[in-house]
């Protein structure tokens, strides 16, 4: 198995690491979110398609499934209803995250209204019964995901370790209510995701004790966003490959950008990004890339006009307040990611006041460490991660 280079600082460290270029961000699975590249120019213009591509047909199901899995999905009823017309076809999915789940993990699953009247998808994996819990993890997933499929074996895992685990579908993503891939202001996202957790937080089974929040993908800076905005409430942060910056060289002239933004005031939900599947650049192992296609409520189209805008000043804004992440934080990435850039990483690893850090690359490993590759190495950042909380939780 390869090696994973760690790096430990104990003491507060602030070295400005060259700005490192991001060639996309993802959804964790299939798609671009934002077309940053060194190819655009003065020059560059937009086209808009006018027929959407036809969904591939999915192995080994039934025509019947894959004509609900082809259908629109734009609104949670039709997301919920294909999600329970596949839940045999996952369980048999030949996956190391399915096939290696621990047993007797307590799961819950349902629905709230939060504040804005939204309908919100949340869910929870607890350990075996007599089991005594350590801490609170919640967890954020990445563009276009959910916080079911592959994150139902890993939260198995970590909840098995001693961990209550907790996760929601954002608005517009997975089971939740709103429409799919659409998000019209980050902020309010990020709200969303902070009065949900504010809830867990309050939970009678986990009061007093520690809280960890975890972000994967885009949801390492809707993590790094809710760290900012509750500076003092969470007791670690967990990133897995996270979107946290662009560098200035990789982003479009200004001219396009201010096409784009006044585009996406003009025709906010339009999906007029350039589409790219990056399946092949997130999952090491082909069977496991075959694998993620079961994910049939991930948003796989391109990006909304209004949703790359707010990415793109999410980035900007988490970019000039990462000296201001000051919690126990943990960095993990794939030194092969060609989907979010590790030296990115190490980036917010050095500009973070944070005085217990850690960063682990691990070498030749892509965007999906959590799910995408070998099974020894998935095992790997999995101990990782539940190595870094126990000794947290430890100190407590």
């Amino acid at each position: 198995m390869e090696p994973s280079v760690t790096l430990r600082f104990r003491s507060h460290t602030l070295s400005l690491f060259p700005h490192a270029p991001i060639s996309s961000i993802d959804h964790p699975h299939n798609h671009l979110l934002i077309p940053i590249s060194p190819k655009f120019s003065s020059n560059t213009t937009l086209s808009v398609a006018a027929t959407a591509k036809k969904k591939p047909s999915i192995e080994g199901v039934s025509e019947e499934l894959n004509a609900m899995a082809s259908q629109n999905l734009d609104f949670a009823p039709s997301r919920r209803r294909v999600r329970a017309a596949f839940t045999e076809v996952h369980q048999q999915l030949d996956h190391f995250l399915f096939k290696t789940a621990p047993p007797g993990i307590r799961t819950e699953e349902g629905y709230e209204r939060n504040s804005r009247g939204l309908e919100i998808f949340c869910k929870s994996w607890m350990p075996e019964s007599g089991v005594p819990l350590k801490a609170a993890l919640c967890f954020c997933h990445g563009y276009g995901s959910t916080c079911t499929f592959f994150f139902e074996g890993i939260a198995k895992r970590i909840a098995a370790s001693g961990y209550g685990v907790y996760a929601m579908d954002y608005p517009g993503f997975g089971l939740s209510e709103g429409l799919h891939g659409y998000i019209p202001n980050f902020d309010d996202l990020v709200d969303d995701v902070i009065e949900h957790f504010t809830k867990i937080k309050a939970r009678p089974e986990v009061r007093g004790l520690p809280r960890f929040i975890l972000g994967q993908s885009m949801g390492g800076a809707i993590a790094l966003k809710v760290h900012l905005k509750e500076q003092n409430t969470w007791d670690g942060v967990i990133l897995v490959a996270p979107m946290c910056k662009i560098a200035e060289g990789m982003l479009p002239p200004t001219a396009l950008l201010r096409v784009l933004n006044l585009l996406s005031k003009v025709m906010p939900k339009a999906k007029l990004f350039p589409h790219k599947d990056l399946s092949a650049l997130t999952f090491r192992e082909p069977g496991k890339r075959k694998v993620a296609g079961y994910n049939v409520i991930s948003y796989d189209h391109p990006t909304r006009l209004k949703t790359g805008m707010e990415l793109l000043s999410a980035t900007q804004e988490i970019e000039s307040q990462l000296h201001k992440v000051s919690a126990p934080l943990l960095i993990l990435h794939g030194a092969a990611d060609q989907v979010t850039d590790p030296l990115v990483s190490q980036f917010l690893y050095e500009k973070a006041s944070s005085k217990d850090k850690t960063l682990k690359i691990y070498e030749g490993s892509y965007h999906g460490i959590l799910e995408g590759e070998p099974d020894d190495r998935i095992s790997a950042v999995h101990n990782d991660i539940i190595s870094w909380l126990d000794f947290r939780c430890s100190l407590k």
